[in-house]
């Protein structure tokens, strides 16, 4: 089996590090020592740690919307999909240890000189968003003003209950929040 590439190995080495122990507590020498790389082909590919993060976060966003898009789309209706999200959330967050969610550990860990990194966490909270609404829009219950103040509130459950459950260790948050869905949106 052929090796991965330099840049490949950086990306998961690193999406491991930031996910794992943190983007603070990561450094670049560690980064470039577990990815087995030289020092010189890092920066080749990549010009600072916050060029790291942000194709770790672009790859985690890929690959995020695709598994909650693949887990969801066996639903009916777009309503049953967004409430699908909190069963997708259910699932996700057992499988990673209740460590939460990417862009928001990054987010709280990030010094203030770092702009790259939190535009990714608002491109990829910006389109989970955008799908909510595009999606309480084409049920055709809701108007367009409905759906977005509804998928604005579903967003707030999802996140709140994301960091819930990392803090509880325990899927509670979820499922009360898909309970508040369920309400919400009648």
């Amino acid at each position: 089996m052929k090796r991965p590439g330099v840049k490949e190995r950086i990306i998961a080495t690193a999406s491991r590090l930031f996910y794992e122990e943190g983007y603070n507590q990561t450094g670049i020498n560690q980064i470039i020592e577990e990815a087995d790389v030289a020092k010189a082909s890092m920066y080749k590919h990549f010009r600072s740690k916050e060029d790291i993060a942000v194709a770790y976060l672009q790859r985690r966003h890929a690959l995020w919307t695709q598994n909650m898009l693949a887990h969801v789309a066996a639903q009916n209706t777009p309503k049953a999909r967004v409430i699908g999200c909190f069963d997708y959330l259910v699932d996700w967050l057992g499988t990673v240890g209740y460590r939460g969610c990417s862009w928001q550990n990054i987010i709280t860990d990030l010094p203030a000189d770092h702009h790259k990194i939190p535009e990714q966490a608002r491109l990829h909270k910006n389109e989970l968003r955008a799908w909510l609404i595009q999606q309480l829009q084409s049920e055709g219950t809701y108007g367009e003003t409905r759906a977005k103040d509804l998928g604005d509130q579903v967003m707030v459950l999802i996140e709140g209950a994301i960091i819930l459950t990392q803090i509880e260790k325990d899927v509670w948050p979820v499922r009360s929040a898909k309970k508040a869905c369920i309400t919400l949106l009648g």
